[in-house]
């Protein structure tokens, strides 16, 4: 169900699919994130890495009595502070989506699906 605010013009209506591609984009740029994973079970105890163009998989969208509630399943960099880089992200994550689009998100929940070493 789309999103709807209202405002002195009329109603913008926003698609989850649009907060979830927004979400994983402002995500991707905080330091130690190698990428998005999928919200999928692990295969063979190994994480599917998504692209830039399917980074709404990796994002879960949801309400909760009027409420926004984000999920996202990252893959990190070994060699980084994991709880730092899930904080930087949701602090990301919170501001593109209260400051710039106008909602208000009140839960960004990080699920760390796995660490990768660069290279």
């Amino acid at each position: 169900m789309p999103l709807q605010l209202q405002t002195d013009l009329g109603k913008v209506i926003i698609a989850d699919h649009v907060i979830a591609m927004l979400a994983g984009s402002a995500a991707l740029e905080c330091y130690g994130l190698v990428g998005m994973a999928s919200r999928k079970q692990l295969k063979d105890g190994i994480t599917e890495l998504l692209g830039r163009d399917n980074l709404s998989r990796g994002v879960e969208v949801r309400r909760e009595n009027e409420r926004l509630h984000i999920d996202l399943y990252i893959i990190v960099s070994y060699g980084t502070k994991i709880s730092e880089v899930a904080h930087n992200i949701q602090s990301k994550v919170k501001y593109v989506l209260n400051e710039v689009v106008g909602l208000k998100v009140d839960f960004i929940h990080i699920f760390v699906q796995g660490v990768r070493v660069s290279g």
